[in-house]
């Protein structure tokens, strides 16, 4: 009987008190919960470097890529965890179906025939301080012309070259 009204004083609290996303660092993207009452948290002592591959392709042309969209929230749940900008290294190493994302807006628009849905959020991680690369092996692969690519991402010899570098240097490596 207890778990019964445990759970339906949960039920209750969560449906009359519906929570907002927010967006500390990342402003228009990636918009988390926050978790007071959450036991494990980010340390804010802590130097957190993380290289992330991003792979994942669009769901569909006009969407914002998911796996960008997770490189906001975790920036995002860093920040509201009390990391301070100074002590978050991030770096994207962007291959296969997400590759198209860093085409400019003129290219994708012919390739897709609609917007490039990505650009703010690009420019959102670039003024984060985010380190962004493009695989040049998934670029010749896909015929992405390097000079109608956006300029916050630099082109890399490859991602694999990019994640073996910076695992070394010690980052943590995640995958989106």
């Amino acid at each position: 009987m207890k778990i019964l009204l445990t759970l339906v004083l949960l039920f209750i609290s969560i449906s009359v008190f519906p929570q907002k996303r927010v967006n500390p660092v990342i402003k228009n993207y990636g918009g988390i919960f926050e978790i007071p009452y959450a036991d494990e948290k980010p340390d804010p002592k802590l130097q957190y470097n993380i290289v992330i591959e991003v792979e994942r392709a669009n769901a569909t042309p006009d969407s914002v890529n998911w796996a960008l969209h997770n490189v906001a929230r975790m920036l995002n749940l860093h920040a509201m965890g009390d990391v301070p900008k100074n002590k978050l290294h991030v770096v994207l190493a962007i291959h296969g179906g997400a590759s198209y994302t860093v085409m400019n807006n003129d290219a994708y628009k012919a390739k897709y025939g609609v917007d490039n849905p990505n650009l703010g959020l690009y420019q959102e991680l670039q003024q984060a301080g985010v380190k962004m690369f493009i695989c040049g092996q998934s670029m010749i692969a896909r015929d992405i012309d390097p000079n109608k690519t956006v300029p916050e991402v630099k082109i890399a010899t490859s991602m694999l070259t990019t994640l073996t570098t910076y695992q070394l240097k010690g980052y943590a490596l995640l995958k989106f």
